[in-house]
């Protein structure tokens, strides 16, 4: 019910209805897909080959991009190959050297990162991301390029993207993705669980954390529990 004479509702429940939250799930991913009706990847990345398939036709600019940022973080790729299966749409990676992989036999933490470039690629983005366990099955030294990625919606005209900014929610348990944002402080926030409630509070607003950026790095401070988020333990 639209409440009589507020302004910008239609607006408001417009920005909501498009919040799309993500748990990725990477046999989901792998598996052949319908072709997509509107570009959206689904909420376990179920439909991955199709979003890239329509993304090849309908946004060509934005999908050349995607594939290059995917070569350069996978140098021993050379392409991305759709592959027709049935009325559905398969992928695989190209070798450098010689040969496809197909997506069933790629690893998790590569479809992930197929997954979160997608996200991080499409050119009408939702104005609210939500990502569940950003870091799960990327190697670490590949998070930063995650955050990057990422960085693109959140920051579009850094990177000549015309969309407009995205307000990114992603979840880590990872002192190594922690550990990125060393310098934006203000971007992390701290979830400590009692029971069925979760306490949410900003790491910027911590009195000591000029003192703790002294001490060391904020992953051996979120890993020792410095920082809180400790999980709960039995007493007694």
């Amino acid at each position: 019910i639209e409440p009589p004479g507020a302004a910008g509702w239609q607006d408001l429940r417009a920005s909501l209805g498009s919040i799309r939250s993500y748990v990725l799930a990477h046999e989901a991913m792998a598996r052949p897909a319908a072709p997509s009706e509107n570009g959206i990847l689904d909420p376990d990345g179920a439909n991955l080959a199709a979003v890239l398939a329509r993304m090849s036709e309908r946004h060509p600019e934005s999908y050349r991009a995607l594939v290059a940022e995917m070569l350069r973080i996978l140098p021993e790729f050379r392409a991305l190959e759709f592959v027709p299966d049935g009325g559905n749409i398969a992928f695989g990676l190209h070798l450098e050297e010689n040969g496809v992989v197909p997506a069933a036999e790629l690893s998790q933490g590569m479809l992930y990162l197929l997954g979160m470039l997608a996200l991080a690629f499409d050119p009408q983005p939702p104005r609210v991301l939500c990502i569940e366990e950003v870091d799960r099955g990327i190697h670490p030294r590949k998070l930063r390029e995650i955050r990057d990625a990422l960085y693109r919606l959140s920051y579009p005209e850094a990177f000549g993207a015309k969309h407009p900014p995205v307000q990114l929610v992603v979840t880590s348990h990872s002192p190594y993705f922690i550990d990125l944002f060393r310098e934006h402080p203000e971007e992390i926030v701290i979830a400590d669980k009692h029971g069925r409630a979760a306490h949410f509070s900003r790491l910027a607003d911590r009195t000591d954390l000029p003192e703790l950026l002294r001490e060391g790095s904020l992953g051996d401070m979120w890993f020792s529990g410095i920082l809180g988020g400790v999980p709960e333990e039995r007493k007694g």
